[in-house]
């Protein structure tokens, strides 16, 4: 296999894996409390909505990760899936005592 035979394979499991996870982040954002966001001081719940479903969208529709879009649009599913989704969990498990 040559190097650019690999290359290709490799950049097409990244933008396969990449589809999935923007599916995931929305999703995610439209289950949950529209107070929880606000409670884990981050944007409000319309607003993730939008993010990661045009996110999602790029993704989708952005044949190739090495597009400036496609980029733009796996940083923004995955700021909500690293930094988001974790303090929203959180906020609504509430105390464990």
């Amino acid at each position: 296999m040559g190097d650019v035979e690999l290359a290709f394979w490799t950049l097409l499991i990244i933008w396969g894996a990449g589809i999935p996870v923007g599916i995931y982040a929305f999703v995610h954002a439209a289950l949950q409390r529209a107070d929880a966001f606000t409670a884990a001081d981050k944007l409000s719940k319309p607003a993730w909505l939008g993010i990661t479903g045009g996110g999602a969208l790029v993704l989708i529709l952005f044949r190739g990760p090495m597009t400036i879009f496609w980029i733009a649009g796996m940083v923004a599913v995955l700021v909500y899936i690293v930094d988001v989704r974790p303090k929203v969990t959180e906020v609504q498990k509430g105390s464990s005592w």
